[in-house]
């Protein structure tokens, strides 16, 4: 992986949204650390307009985030809007 996105960084993302440093498997904390690399993809392509590659890798992490926020609100719905409010998302 890049060094935008620091083994520290995760960490915090994890401690931040899910329930401990270690909890990486919480949909919250992927959500979190799926919207990092969005909101980092996203500044990369303002400037790389022809960047194909990281276009499609971008939609394609859209995807699982949504398919996750997706299934959170199917299971419980709490959960879902914390989340999306801390993240500021739109829904």
């Amino acid at each position: 992986m890049s060094t935008y996105l620091s083994a520290e960084k995760k960490q915090e993302i994890f401690g931040q949204y899910g329930k401990s440093n270690a909890d990486t498997g919480a949909p919250e904390s992927q959500v979190a650390l799926f919207s990092y690399r969005i909101a980092h993809l996203t500044s990369h392509l303002k400037v790389n307009k022809k960047d194909y590659s990281t276009q499609r890798s971008l939609l394609k992490l859209v995807g699982k985030r949504r398919r996750l926020l997706d299934y959170l609100k199917a299971n419980d719905i709490e959960r879902y809007r914390n989340i999306v409010k801390a993240l500021n998302l739109r829904k």
